[in-house]
């Protein structure tokens, strides 16, 4: 998976929204994390440097000190609603892991450029499938007979889904009254 943005959600309480986008495929997972997290994360992603070392930063500095690097993120378990994850480190040709929360373990992944794995079991359960798929979107502008409707229906499903999972429902509702509106 890769980071394919962040995306503030005004009804959840400052929460915002993390998107992580299937690498080779088409699924995404969104993942709703705090504001602490979100600012780490996205300083690293447009590579800003704090005058002094933010928490990451200093964990960071903390597995380098001991030898250690980030091999992987792996976001293995969704249980009632709550995503789990597990750091899996090297050192000195030793394998180990550390249970966290998929906040930190991709704030520490961007930090080391560490891959950011997900079990298809999460992705099945919270992905969900875009429409970047060419041949599915063209076998649907097929059946409509209208280009330029049919992908302004799909984008507009597409954002309600993405309202929906991160729970953005006054959003979410506005797109339902478009949708509904289209479909006359």
């Amino acid at each position: 998976m890769d980071i394919l943005g962040l995306s503030t959600s005004p009804s959840s309480g400052g929460a915002y929204a993390l998107i992580l986008n299937e690498v080779n495929g088409n699924r995404r997972l969104p993942i709703i994390i705090g504001t602490f997290e979100a600012q780490a994360i996205a300083l690293e992603l447009e590579h800003i440097k704090p005058p002094r070392p933010m928490t990451h930063d200093l964990l960071k500095n903390t597995v380098e000190v001991f030898g250690a690097q980030i091999g992987e993120i792996f976001i293995n378990n969704l249980s009632e609603g709550t995503f789990f994850a597990r750091i899996k480190y090297k050192q000195n040709g030793h394998e180990l892991e550390q249970d966290a929360r998929p906040s930190d373990a991709i704030a520490m992944a961007v930090r080391f450029k560490a891959p950011i794995f997900v079990d298809d079991s999460v992705l099945d359960e919270a992905g969900i499938v875009s429409d970047d798929d060419s041949s599915s979107q063209a076998a649907k502008i097929q059946k409509s007979g209208t280009t330029k409707s049919m992908s302004k229906m799909e984008k507009l499903e597409n954002e309600l889904q993405t309202a929906i999972e991160t729970e953005n429902y006054e959003k979410a509702a506005r797109l339902r009254d478009q949708i509904n509106k289209l479909k006359g």
